[in-house]
């Protein structure tokens, strides 16, 4: 795949015109107020998969809706206080699969507190929450990119980033995490799901948004056909009358609108070759990002990133701040 977006010099500069509604911030403090209404209800049942060095537990806790969300957290078993914890969101269509499959964050000796995401986990790995919300139910592209997506009140990921910082609020409850000491990250899906939730926890640590989705929407569509984006551009074939309205949905969900409210250090990381994140939707973000920030750039790469040398990095990065 050749390079096919911006030259790299424009788009270390790449800053779209603002998206953002006039009751964007109000929107964002009407929806968290309405989660929070419901108890937290978080629950942490131990399980033994055989992993002689990582305590596992099997989480649940109530996120939009009060609907209950399932997660993993896992311990180094050798430890003598409370924990820096690392908050971590998954990718498009997987789940959150077992906690064999999450060491690398305990074998740092961190805590590790994976979220799943609700109605996903069929794609590339098992999930375990189903997405139990039934209102604003106009006809969606199958997938999750448009379901509700005629009204901001009603579109999947309101309930998904709210989940997200219900989950920041789980880990913390936890006597082994110090809640003083949470990073975010995650990749693709999972990326902009942590820029999302930079912009509204004000207390992280760090970030880390890997090859980020849900960033620059509509910019996306225009470049590349590919899924999840064109999830959206499907709809919009078909509903043509309502093209604005489901941009002005988009507007609120945006890692470009989201990341403007963040204040804390943020490493993200970009390839260039990416046909599912274009790398001018990545940059879109960071450029609007408003904390500290920094970004590896993988030249010759598409949607794997920068894959373990990315995570040498990300290593690196979050322990010098938590």
């Amino acid at each position: 795949m050749p390079l096919f977006d911006l030259p790299l010099e424009q788009l270390q500069n790449y800053r779209p015109p603002s998206t953002e509604q006039p009751d964007f911030d109000q929107f964002w403090s009407d929806t968290l107020a309405e989660t929070r209404s419901f108890s937290l209800d978080v629950r942490f049942e131990a399980v033994d998969y055989g992993l002689r060095n990582v305590e596992s537990y099997d989480v649940t806790f109530n996120g939009f809706g009060g609907q209950p969300i399932k997660a993993w957290l896992s311990l180094p078993k050798q430890r003598s206080g409370p924990l820096p914890c690392v908050v971590e969101y998954l990718g498009y269509g997987g789940g959150r699969g077992l906690p064999i499959d999450w060491t690398l964050w305990p074998s740092v000796g961190y805590a590790h507190f994976l979220m799943d995401t609700r109605g996903q986990g069929s794609s590339w790995a098992q999930g375990d929450t189903p997405d139990l919300y039934s209102e604003g139910g106009n006809p969606a592209i199958p997938g999750s990119m448009t379901q509700g997506i005629l009204d901001p009140k009603h579109y999947y990921y309101r309930r998904v980033f709210s989940d997200a910082v219900r989950a920041i609020e789980a880990a913390r409850s936890h006597p082994a995490v110090d809640a003083s000491r949470i990073a975010a990250t995650g990749g693709s899906q999972g990326g902009g799901i942590t820029i999302a939730v930079s912009g509204l926890v004000k207390d992280l640590k760090a970030v880390a948004p890997d090859v980020p989705f849900l960033c620059h929407y509509r910019r996306a569509t225009e470049i590349v056909d590919t899924a999840p984006y064109n999830e959206i551009t499907r709809f919009c074939q078909r509903h043509r009358d309502k093209i604005e309205q489901v941009f002005t949905t988009l507007s609120y969900f945006d890692g470009v609108n989201l990341g403007a409210r963040a204040n804390a250090p943020a490493l993200f990381s970009v390839a260039l070759m990416d046909m599912i994140c274009p790398p001018s939707t990545v940059f879109a973000a960071y450029n609007n990002y408003a904390g500290e920030r920094d970004i590896r750039i993988y030249p010759y790469n598409q949607h794997e990133g920068g894959q373990n040398v990315h995570t040498v990095e990300k290593i690196r990065f979050i322990s010098e701040r938590i």
